[in-house]
């Protein structure tokens, strides 16, 4: 029996206040443990939370982007349960009123687009995070507590079970990145656990309807372990199927040393956490003048500005993705175009060289060695014909390690690009003189051995000749 796999994510997504949601104490990461805390986040007795107003309005501007419904009308809710990461035993969350409801995004996997649904969007506090002894909960032999995390304002973004693969996953989350990153409320930093997800996977025969049991994978903080997840849970459950067995509803944690997810604890339901109204926190009342205000405020977003980049300069559909994927390569790419340089290289070299060197050094577009004025004149220099594309990679990383300007290093290192007919003319003479074999295979109708001449050209020039006029004056004199 075949089966699919039905996939849902819920995902954490840690919003860029200086303050957490309901006290004063600082957001920062990597502080000592618990040093950002105070009596409200600690859950003492007798205290009172306040709404950190520019939570709500992140939560409205993520619910806009997201094609979301905005409640008007919110609330606060007690989630009940005991964990030691948990000072109040309970986590103040939204249950059945939140925020934002039934939205959507769309995602591009192989070349085919598809709509995925949003069930809601809801503001929450984070629980504190446990510091295990081992690499994970499984094989730790004691774990602390660090309750700096404890209050720092969430979305939890919650999909339908709409995504059919690991990869639809990763572009799913991909996707939410981008739009998170764009509307500027979230770092995304999922090494620093700013972006997370939770994984809801079953499998059911294909052809049929109803959801299979569930599992769930908790706290996946990299697009290689969602992937990695995911792939091994589809393959445990299917050979639990295919062995006559059942799938049991439950937790697991995911182990990115071995691959291969772990039981944790039964699955709970709604009911289990005892949802109550927060009493201590009046509801949220938006209005529509309100709404539009922040509506307003939204930038162009991913999916107009791929859309803009394919229409205003001509880039294919999975270029125009590519550039478009994160707010920081959106805006490198149009400030190289404020340069005058052409699109298309723009893209090319973007895409090519820069992300190349970028990936090799594990650095974000941001913190580039080159940055983009820089590059969009040395673009500038290959359309001008000052170099050609070949001597640009050259140019290029040295800029890599050298501030100066394009212009002062192929001065500098003598890299102007030959444009004089005579200077060339007088090389391909040479070569056509010392390459007998590849001039008798052209002239007796071997077109490609033209290319060994071209090289040899450019060899004797150290890479400066321009190539077209090499190969305009190489067909010219092989006539």
């Amino acid at each position: 029996m075949k089966y699919e796999a039905v996939i849902g994510l819920e995902i954490h997504c840690e919003l860029k206040t200086k303050t957490k949601i309901f006290c004063g104490c600082a957001t920062g990461f990597g502080a000592e443990q618990n040093t950002h805390v105070c009596p409200v986040c600690l859950g003492l007795p007798g205290v009172l939370p306040t709404i950190n107003r520019r939570v709500v309005e992140f939560g409205i501007k993520a619910g806009l982007a997201t094609n979301c419904t905005i409640n008007k009308y919110s609330k606060f809710d007690r989630k009940n349960y005991y964990y030691p990461d948990l000072p109040k035993n309970w986590q103040t969350s939204q249950y059945d009123l939140p925020i934002a409801e039934h939205g959507w995004v769309d995602i591009d996997v192989e070349g085919e687009k598809k709509r995925i649904r949003l069930t809601r969007i809801h503001m929450e506090e984070d629980a504190g995070k446990l510091v295990h002894s081992g690499n994970t909960i499984k094989d730790s032999a004691s774990s602390n507590v660090d309750y700096n995390r404890t209050g720092v304002p969430l979305l939890e973004i919650v999909s339908e079970p709409d995504l059919r693969s690991a990869e639809e996953a990763r572009a799913y989350m991909e996707k939410i990145k981008a739009i998170m990153e764009y509307i500027d409320v979230s770092n995304c930093r999922m090494e620093e656990g700013n972006l997370r997800a939770d994984i809801n996977v079953s499998l059911r025969p294909v052809g049929t309807t109803e959801l299979g049991t569930r599992t769930e994978m908790k706290n996946i903080n990299s697009f290689k372990s969602l992937v990695e997840a995911i792939e091994y849970e589809i393959e445990r459950q299917t050979e639990v199927l295919e062995d006559g067995g059942h799938i049991i509803q439950e937790t697991r944690t995911f182990d990115p040393a071995r691959g291969i997810t772990l039981s944790m604890r039964s699955k709970e339901n709604a009911h289990d956490y005892r949802y109550m109204p927060e009493p201590d926190l009046p509801p949220i009342v938006t209005t529509e003048e309100e709404i539009e205000k922040f509506r307003s405020e939204l930038p162009e977003l991913p999916d107009a500005r791929r859309a803009r980049l394919e229409k205003e300069y001509g880039l294919s559909d999975y270029d125009a993705g590519i550039l478009t994927g994160s707010r920081a390569m959106a805006e490198y790419f149009d400030a190289v175009i404020a340069t005058g340089a052409d699109a298309k290289l723009a893209a090319n070299w973007i895409m090519g060289d820069l992300s190349k060197n970028l990936n090799a050094e594990s650095i974000t577009i941001e913190k580039s060695p080159v940055e983009a004025k820089r590059l969009g004149e040395m673009i500038l220099l290959i359309m001008k014909n000052t170099i050609s594309g070949k001597i640009a990679k050259k140019v290029f990383q040295e800029m890599w390690t050298s501030k100066d300007a394009p212009a002062k290093i192929v001065e500098d290192k003598g890299l102007v690009q030959i444009t004089d007919t005579a200077a060339i003319e007088g090389i391909v003479d040479e070569v056509i003189a010392k390459n007998e074999k590849a001039v008798a295979d052209y002239k007796g109708g071997n077109k490609k051995a033209i290319g060994a001449l071209v090289g040899q050209v450019m060899k004797g020039s150290k890479g400066k000749a321009n190539p077209q006029m090499v190969n305009e004056l190489l067909a010219k004199k092989l006539q």
